[in-house]
């Protein structure tokens, strides 16, 4: 009797189709001295897939598997880590630092494994025909430069011909992308640029701050990251320097930016590519299911905060692109070239958004064969020290479209040359 029972128990169970992990690799930093704005990302990103897996059994009825890779932001240990997780199956590495990023492009190119560079990296790799594994929607640095400008644009009357801009940026490939669309914006709208990079991990910037003492720039942008932001905000304070007219890239816009600073961090601005706070309906699902069910990535102190939510955007990102892809093939294991084909044809509308419990959150777009990065949306946000909170204070609106897509046809024509690529035909 007890042999037919094993027999019949072997039976059923080899009846049962398992279903296979879909497989998300999280490049991440918990240490080192990113690991203040590495943390939020990672917690976002790792909480919202714990979410799929505990409300909905994964994503299509398949589980989610997260693989976390610590990088420290360090380039190399970016590439092993990618080199140690892409046989697992991996779906989309979203690498969170443009440094790893220039390095997987053709790696992961050659390997058929989709990258989501998302608001950084690249910015050329929006051209689809050329980058056909590499996206950046829902905007990119080129965006980020233009949106600053439209802003300083707006609060001039459209007039800033003759203002001093300075651009303090990291002096890396991430700090770097911005330079050549502000030249050109510069050459279109007639205000002059000052270039002050900081070192690696630019808790020095003295010599910066008073260069910016002495020449009176009147507004100063800001390509920052990890304690270099703190550091230029507390700095920008100590010269009172006129925090309405200091705007950073939205990564130089999270609360551990400005924090430090106390009062004299008020009103300081910085771009955003979504909505800030914890009032979207998909927080009560996340304490209900994650927090309070003791699953949560970090302590769960990190909730609602502009990080945080870029994770956890990052992660609906590529949730819905998987949806997609499954859609599309018909399948719910899919492969990473089944992913990549969910990400070209994603579409995020405001109907969409709300049925996620994330009305408002971003802007809407879609993405194409020729169009890897979006539309380019962008909004400006603001800090108000008294109620240590981040508010809107812009819709998403456009960049210069005639100068950045002229940016990309030719810095992606320049890599196609350069790489022996043939453009893709997306008609």
């Amino acid at each position: 009797m007890k042999k037919l029972l094993t027999m019949a128990t072997v039976a059923v169970l080899g009846a049962s189709p398992v279903l296979a992990d879909l497989v998300f690799p999280s490049l991440s930093y918990r240490t080192g001295p990113y690991a203040a704005n590495g943390i939020p990302f990672a917690d976002g990103y790792a909480d919202y897939f714990t979410l799929l897996n505990e409300r909905d059994g994964g994503i299509g009825g398949q589980p989610v598997r997260l693989i976390e890779c610590e990088t420290g932001y360090n380039t190399e240990k970016g590439v092993e880590c990618y080199e140690s997780t892409k046989g697992e199956g991996s779906l989309v590495y979203q690498p969170l630092s443009t440094g790893i990023t220039y390095q997987l492009i053709p790696k992961a190119s050659a390997d058929g494994i989709p990258v989501h560079s998302m608001g950084y990296g690249r910015t050329s790799a929006a051209n689809g025909k050329v980058f056909e594994w590499i996206f950046n929607y829902p905007a990119n640095y080129w965006n980020g430069a233009s949106h600053a400008i439209n802003h300083i644009l707006d609060v001039n009357g459209g007039d800033v011909s003759g203002k001093k801009v300075a651009l303090v940026y990291h002096n890396s490939a991430y700090g770097k992308e911005p330079i050549r669309t502000l030249e050109e914006l510069s050459a279109k709208h007639g205000y002059d640029l000052t270039l002050l990079p900081v070192d690696h991990p630019g808790q020095e910037q003295k010599s910066q701050w008073l260069q910016i003492r002495r020449e009176k720039p009147d507004y100063v942008i800001m390509w920052g990251w990890g304690v270099m932001n703190q550091v230029a905000i507390q700095e920008a304070a100590n010269i009172r320097f006129p925090m309405e007219n200091f705007i950073g890239i939205w990564w130089s816009a999270s609360e551990n930016d400005v924090l430090p600073a106390g009062d004299g961090a008020d009103g300081y601005k910085a771009l955003a590519m979504n909505n800030t706070g914890s009032s979207f309906p998909i927080y009560e699902d996340l304490n209900k299911y994650v927090v309070d069910a003791g699953k949560a990535a970090g302590a769960g102190d990190q909730l609602g905060t502009v990080l945080y939510n870029r994770g956890l955007y990052a992660a609906m990102l590529a949730a819905e692109a998987a949806k997609k892809a499954q859609e599309i093939h018909g399948v719910g294991d899919i492969t990473p070239a089944q992913m990549r084909d969910g990400m070209e044809a994603l579409e995020i509308t405001a109907a969409s958004m709300e049925a996620l419990g994330l009305p408002d959150f971003g802007p809407e777009f879609a993405v194409s064969c020729a169009n890897h990065g979006g539309p380019g949306l962008g909004a400006v946000q603001q800090w108000d020290a008294s109620a240590e909170k981040w508010e809107l204070i812009s819709e998403f609106g456009p960049s210069d479209a005639d100068v950045i897509n002229k940016l990309i046809e030719e810095d992606s024509a320049a890599y196609a040359a350069e790489n022996n690529i043939t453009p893709r035909d997306c008609n």
